[in-house]
């Protein structure tokens, strides 16, 4: 048995995973960690990349560069032009990133899932009542991100970024193990609200929530970092236009993007949980759009 594979059988045991993972100082590794991947020491770097491999399924054969500076410079590593259209179809709204989907479906009685069986509330999750009656009786998908996935996320359409949101909280691992385990999990972590408004006039909401180790989420149309750091209001007015697939921004490390769309939007049947998407690709399609 190689040593990846002893890794792989190790953290696929439910209990040892979630110790490993989450009963551990969380905040404290997760500052550590933020320090640790920004230091620009080729030795570092190469054994930080080794090692991550070992954990994982890393692949960087579609990245934009062919060396990095720091362990940091290659999880939000940009991959090589044209890797990720997005679909053209003005009807459709598209994965804003690369990602495992995990529960999705209808928000009832203002309630989503992280899993079956384990609900949460769309107030607690965006902290904001006109979000919340804009997508009473809405859709919702969650995107998992994997560690050795694209961190960079983008536009699912055309439209404006009209408010951001920052809400700071806890770092917990976001792997299904620890949705099983923790109630409203997605409520409990960092996140950030990306309020966008797309060109037919229906809203459209992006939540990152960020994870355990680096955490913290950069935001393009702020220029800056939202992390446990941040001080200072936490909501940020916004008037930015969106291209569909435009970047957004990137994740310093796996996390989870929650997406919220209208009640009359319906998702592409390819859509199945557990199947894993990429960023542009077709995810809600909204049936009473007709082309002006």
């Amino acid at each position: 048995m190689t040593v990846k594979s002893l890794i792989a059988n190790l953290t696929q045991q439910e209990d040892l995973n979630f110790l490993l993972t989450n009963r551990i100082p969380r905040a404290a590794l997760t500052r550590f960690l933020g320090w640790f991947s920004k230091i620009e020491n080729p030795l570092v770097r190469d054994l930080s990349i080794r090692c991550w491999r070992l954990f994982s399924d890393l692949d960087l054969s579609e990245a934009k560069k062919t060396s990095f500076k720091s362990l940091h410079d290659c999880f939000t590593r940009e991959l090589r032009p044209g890797l990720r259209p997005a679909d053209p179809d003005p009807a459709v709204v598209v994965s804003p990133s690369d990602g495992i989907v995990g529960a999705f479906g209808t928000i009832r009685d203002g309630e989503l899932y992280q899993i079956k069986g384990a609900p949460y509330s769309l107030a607690d999750l965006v902290g904001d009542p006109a979000l919340v009656e804009a997508h009473r009786d809405g859709r919702f998908v969650t995107l998992r991100l994997t560690s050795s996935m694209y961190h960079r996320f983008h536009a699912p359409h055309d439209g404006r970024i009209e408010r951001v949101s920052f809400i700071h909280g806890d770092v917990w691992n976001v792997n299904p193990i620890a949705l099983k385990r923790i109630e409203r999990l997605f409520c409990k972590n960092e996140r950030a609200v990306i309020r966008t408004r797309l060109d037919s006039g229906d809203a459209l909401t992006l939540v990152p929530v960020a994870a355990i180790l680096v955490a913290s989420i950069r935001l393009h149309v702020l220029d800056r970092t939202l992390n446990a750091q941040t001080t200072g209001p936490l909501v940020f007015p916004c008037d930015a236009t969106l291209r569909k697939g435009e970047e957004l921004g990137w994740f310093e490390h796996g996390s989870t993007i929650i997406l919220l769309a209208p009640a009359h939007y319906e998702f592409c049947d390819d859509i199945a949980e557990g199947a894993r998407i990429r960023a542009g690709q077709r995810l809600l399609r909204n049936p009473h759009f007709r082309a002006s």
